[in-house]
């Protein structure tokens, strides 16, 4: 789909890489990797025609097709959320109002037997098939299902986009790009603003439905599910391995164990070189060897070890005093927002050294319930902090409260104390503050990078608690380890609101589920409630539901009570097996939906044969295919509504 032929991008006098050769092909899932400041977001700006390179081509057919999701954007619209999304079918609106056009002349015009009204049957036969083939006007229960699955409700769907957070409209594009259904995908951090549902949908939907992707994420469960393929920006080069991330990783450290042998040996042949040239530079007998040896030196080319590892980096909280047993306790605490209940009857105690997770989707009160803890805001019911709780906070609006006029060094060699002084560059390092980035001012640093500082800070305080909120959203994997390590070998009570599964993987022993306006508690790690939910779910959408308890009759009334229940109960039976029968019909559409876009994705494959391609025969089973998918999707949003009607009867 897309070639890479000696891809050169420089700033200033050093490459940010060359030399880059690759191929995306269809099916193709890449995960462009490397550390912070390698070129990965400059490398997709470049696929994608959005930044030009300074040598090297890069090769896209006329037909293709890329959709590109960058990680910041500036977003300007006055719209419902839905119909922002309906701007994604642009061009089949487009193509719906040339056949009206052409459909209006059809019936005005009387000159059936000219060629130019043969002429316009056959344009607009011709168009309407394409129309079809598009998708048509079917496209509602695409647009519906896929902002469902990235987490909006129904109710969102006519509210204005300019009611949402930046990170919720950043979910709208991101639903535009994916219902164009581009040949090639670029996303630069799609799951930056994703809760762990909507990262799970996006996963699935990548691996059933897109075509070539190609994305930059730091969420390596994310990277792991999705992708078949590593490219790697290192040291100004791409290494391209053809294999998923996990197997990359073993990989690269056996290609670094290379490189270091390699550059031991050559390091031991130049200081051998260097020694017989100080030996016998002035000796006259030996000035042709020395010569030889001189210009030996010259051409040797020094081989380049990748970025160092810094995963061996530990970081220790320093000592602190012990809390009480009870750090947080909570009973019966509510939050609502005017008429918005945020949630209600929370009721937890939580136990000194406990590594707990807050989940959920976005908006359901995680971060809410978090500033009631911290006393930021007021509340219902009854919150305590245990006796010598001392906390430390992580939130975004911390960055801005560090000291610009110091610089990253200085403010961390403030709060370090005793034998990590020592350490404070390799510490610098491990969250990408190495080198002269050490001595950039607070002031010049970007949001991200304040973030990053913000969280070092952190780390070398004593305390005893520690409230952490998305505190991975601007680390990269190695940063992530790190800071993962040091809060497993914490001997204090965290809590870390995350939707990143790998970085809570063995980290919490257990999860508080936000939703729904509750709170539940599930014991286990971030997997064993993930299960949990999928189990849930499953049993909700399988199981009919149970008749509703009937109330005691009064003994006076009993005989009318019971005639009464009995018809109650029969009329409660027959709404369930209306409903049930309801349900099973939607998940036969839903199945007969998923078969025929296997089916489709399969014969567009083969498209890419010539005879396929100008076969009549192929052509009309492909366009049947697409009417039949058409149907269903309309059968399935009008069974999907009677379901609907059938429950709010209940």
């Amino acid at each position: 789909m897309i070639s890479v032929e000696n891809l050169k991008v420089e700033f200033g006098v050093r490459p940010l890489f060359a030399g880059a050769s690759f191929v995306i092909n269809d099916r193709d899932r890449i995960a462009l990797v490397g550390k912070n400041g390698a070129g990965k977001s400059t490398m997709l700006k470049v696929l994608c025609g959005q930044q030009h390179p300074t040598d090297g081509v890069v090769a896209v057919p006329s037909q293709t097709t890329i959709g590109y999701l960058p990680q910041v954007m500036k977003i300007a619209d006055d719209t419902t959320v839905l119909e922002e999304t309906r701007k994604a079918f642009a061009h089949t609106t487009s193509l719906k109002q040339r056949l009206d056009c052409m459909e209006r002349q059809l019936a005005e015009r009387t000159d059936y037997e000219s060629d130019d009204y043969l002429q316009l049957i056959e344009q607009f036969t011709q168009l309407q098939e394409h129309h079809r083939m598009m998708g048509g006007e079917n496209y509602e229960a695409e647009i519906e299902r896929t902002l469902s699955g990235l987490g909006f409700r129904r109710s969102d769907f006519q509210r204005p986009t300019s009611e949402f957070s930046g990170g919720w409209r950043m979910r709208i594009e991101l639903a535009k790009i994916l219902l164009q259904r581009p040949d090639v995908l670029l996303l630069d951090e799609p799951t930056n603003h994703l809760d762990i549902e909507s990262i799970q949908w996006l996963e699935q939907f990548l691996v059933q439905s897109a075509k070539a992707v190609v994305l930059v994420s730091h969420d390596r469960a994310f990277i792991n599910n999705v992708t078949n393929r590593t490219v790697e920006i290192t040291c100004g080069r791409v290494v391209d391995y053809r294999v998923g991330y996990d197997e990359y990783v073993r990989l690269r450290a056996e290609r670094r164990e290379q490189q270091l042998r390699a550059y031991e040996n050559q390091q031991r042949e130049i200081a051998d070189i260097r020694s017989f040239i100080e030996r016998f530079r002035y000796q006259a007998t030996k000035a042709v060897q020395v010569q030889q040896r001189i210009k030996q030196l010259e051409k040797i080319v020094p081989i380049e070890i990748d970025e160092v590892d810094t995963s061996s980096l530990r970081l220790k909280f320093p000592p602190c005093l012990r809390s009480g047993d009870f750090p947080v306790i909570c009973n019966e605490v509510e939050k609502s927002y005017g008429s918005h209940q945020v949630f209600s009857n929370v009721s937890f105690t939580i136990r000194r050294g406990e590594k707990v997770a807050f989940v959920g989707k976005n908006g359901e009160g995680k971060s809410t319930l978090v500033k009631c803890i911290m006393g930021e805001i007021s509340h219902g019911g009854e919150l305590k902090l245990g006796h010598n709780t001392q906390v430390g906070y992580f939130a975004q609006n911390q960055a801005q409260l560090l000291d610009e006029e110091l610089t990253v060094f200085q403010t961390i060699d403030n709060v370090a104390r005793g034998e990590v002084r020592l350490r404070i560059n390799d510490i610098l390092g491990a969250f990408m503050f190495g080198g002269e980035a050490s001595e950039k001012k607070v002031k010049v640093l970007s949001g991200g990078e304040r973030s990053r500082l913000a969280m070092i800070r952190l780390l070398l305080e004593p305390v005893n608690f520690l409230i952490l909120d998305e505190p991975t959203n601007h680390l990269d994997m190695q940063s992530k380890d790190v800071l993962k390590e040091a809060i497993r070998a914490f001997d204090g009570t965290a809590i870390i609101v995350s939707h990143d599964r790998e970085f809570l993987d063995g980290l919490v022993s257990k999860v508080y589920e936000f939703g729904d306006g509750r709170v539940r508690e599930h014991l286990g790690g971030v997997y064993d409630w993930l299960r949990s939910v999928a189990q849930r779910n499953s049993a909700a959408a399988a199981a009919p539901r149970q008749p509703l308890a009937e109330p005691k009759p009064q003994a006076d009334d009993a005989q009318t009570a019971r005639s009464k229940g009995a018809e109650a109960y029969q009329q409660h039976k027959q709404q369930q097996k209306l409903v049930k029968k309801a349900e099973r019909e939607v998940a036969q559409s839903e199945a007969e939906i998923t078969r025929l876009e296997q089916l489709i994705a399969q014969m567009e494959e083969q498209f890419a044969d010539p005879a396929k391609a100008s076969d009549m025969q192929f052509i009309e089973k492909y366009t049947e295919a697409k009417r039949l998918l058409d149907e269903e999707n309309n059968r399935w949003m009008q069974l999907s509504e009677r379901l609907e009607e059938l429950l709010s009867q209940q």
